[in-house]
């Protein structure tokens, strides 16, 4: 049986600063709502931690879990022949770690032989990182998504689309030590992230904020605890006394919320595992456009020069596809998309069901198509600018959704005035 997820119908999109306090939130499931969480952090954009009440009862926080440490045997018997992406945090690749496949059964050798030789500095140290377990083990039962987060339009239309093989819900898992330098998740998209077994120290910057740990030269800093940062001739911008942001450290069982556009850095302070999703909905999907158009400027810039050549625009959106993960066709595919799942909901009494389990109410399916009509509008209007509207929409389809969504949206508003007292 499903569960209804809804919100008030008086919840809007905001568009407003955030005020950064000194200390994260901590948020109670057993007396949190979902209207409440939805309204104060995810339309906020601020970020929480959510009690280990939410995590008690996953699979994973029983079976991966031995005497408050991994439970190497148990992970051995389940996934010893996958491969797994594992990063090196000691080899900088660009601004980032570089990054090689081994077996799962390699890399628990690895991790065990590393604890015996307690943490040693002539060992490698490896981080297992972005590990489509689910999507790889689809039978075995590990988690179950907590309700907070299941308005996920990222993973709703990779599950839809299995063609497309990839969705955006991975496992992390490494020793003390292990560590993500500074950067921003993908599409500058939300994330949560809860420890089933560990310690993790986050750093987490509001927006804006990453510009005093850029160099020179724009290029943001690889660690954002650097000395290095004290150089003022290559950090001009950067000054410790006035850069906001929060220090927080998850304990097993909690779940870190990240918002949209925070950069972050992560160190994992005893061996570690967690369960992380990217997700995008009506709350954050604003700043996703605007972060997409402001990526396909920057291409456009910078390859001005051969503005005459021939497919031009066409050579800018595989470049953007490359740089940013997405087009403005496939971002045109996934809105359209959700909102078609939307409209069938309210106007074919369909349902949306999130995770097999959670069913959208109609105040939250009206929620996301008035967003999803004021990023269709801008997205007709920037693409004709750009004269890739055609190329976009050969059969003009932006527009034939966009008046569909207006029609349904204001067919419920009457309705509604009809039935107010």
């Amino acid at each position: 049986m499903s569960m209804c997820i809804e919100i008030n119908s008086s919840l809007c999109s905001v568009d407003e600063d955030v005020c950064v306090s000194n200390t994260i939130e901590r948020v109670d499931p057993a007396t949190v709502t979902y209207n409440d969480f939805f309204s104060e952090y995810l339309i906020r954009n601020r970020p929480c931690v959510v009690g280990s009440q939410a995590t008690a009862n996953w699979p994973c926080r029983r079976e991966w879990v031995l005497e408050d440490a991994p439970n190497f045997e148990a992970l051995r018997a389940s996934f010893s022949h996958s491969q797994v992406p594992v990063a090196d945090c000691n080899r900088k690749f660009y601004n980032s770690q570089f990054k090689d496949d081994m077996s799962m059964g390699s890399y628990l050798d690895y991790w065990i032989s590393y604890r015996q030789n307690d943490y040693s500095k002539t060992m490698p140290l490896l981080y297992l990182k972005d590990w489509h377990c689910v999507k790889n083990f689809p039978d075995i039962p590990i988690y179950e998504v907590p309700r907070y987060f299941v308005s996920d339009w990222l993973n709703e239309y990779y599950i839809a689309h299995p063609e497309l093989n990839d969705d955006y819900m991975f496992v992390y898992m490494g020793p003390k030590g292990s560590w993500t330098p500074l950067h921003v998740d993908v599409f500058t998209s939300y994330s949560w992230s809860a420890n089933i077994v560990g310690r993790k120290r986050w750093l987490l910057f509001p927006p804006r904020e990453e510009d005093r740990l850029r160099d020179l030269y724009g290029q943001l800093a690889y660690d954002a605890v650097s000395e290095e940062l004290n150089d003022r001739t290559k950090y001009k911008a950067y000054d410790s006394a006035k850069l906001r942001y929060l220090d927080v450290v998850q304990e097993a069982g909690e779940i870190i919320f990240v918002p949209s556009g925070w950069h972050h850095q992560v160190w994992n302070l005893r061996d570690t595992i967690s369960i992380n999703h990217n997700w995008i909905n009506g709350c954050n999907i604003t700043g996703v456009w605007s972060a997409l158009k402001k990526e396909l400027r920057s291409v456009m810039r910078e390859v001005d020069d051969c503005r005459d050549m021939k497919n031009w625009n066409e050579h800018c959106q595989l470049m953007l596809k490359t740089s940013y993960g997405m087009d403005y066709k496939q971002f045109l595919e996934f809105i359209s998309f959700i909102a078609k799942s939307r409209l069938q909901a309210m106007v074919k009494k369909g349902q949306v069901v999130s995770f097999d389990k959670y069913l959208l109410g109609r105040n939250h399916c009206s929620f996301d198509l008035g967003v999803l009509k004021n990023v269709l509008e801008d997205f007709v209007t920037d693409a004709q600018d750009l004269s890739v509207y055609n190329l976009m929409c050969e059969n003009d389809e932006a527009r034939a959704l966009l008046k569909n969504i207006t029609s349904v949206l204001e067919s419920s508003c009457n309705i509604e005035n009809v039935i107010s007292p």
